[in-house]
C-alpha cells in the first residue's frame, strides 16, 4: 500500500471511528487524520501479531477492520489522555 493510500485509509477510519464512539471527541479532520493514521498502524501491527493478518491491500476487508479497531483504540486512549476539560 502506499503512502497517500495509508494516509486515505488512516483519515476514513479515524472518521468512522468518531462516528462510531459515542459522546463529543476534540479535534479537527488533522486530528483525525493523525489519530486514523496511528490507529491503522497499531491496528495492523496487532493484526499482523496476534492473527497473522496481511494487511497491504487498500480494499482488503481485513485492512479496513483493523485499522479502524486500531483507531477507536488510540481515539479511546487520546480521550483518556485529554480528559473531558471542565470550564472553571
Amino acid at each position: 500500500m502506499g503512502f497517500f493510500a495509508f494516509l486515505l485509509l488512516g483519515l476514513i477510519a479515524g472518521a468512522i471511528a468518531k462516528a462510531i464512539l459515542p459522546g463529543k471527541q476534540g479535534g479537527g479532520w488533522f486530528i483525525t487524520l493523525l489519530l486514523g493514521v496511528v490507529g491503522a498502524m497499531l491496528g495492523g501491527w496487532l493484526g499482523g501479531l496476534l492473527f497473522n493478518a496481511r494487511v497491504d491491500e487498500f480494499f482488503s476487508l481485513s485492512s479496513w477492520l483493523l485499522a479502524i479497531g486500531g483507531s477507536i483504540l488510540v481515539l479511546l486512549i487520546y480521550g483518556l489522555i485529554t480528559g473531558r476539560r471542565s470550564k472553571a
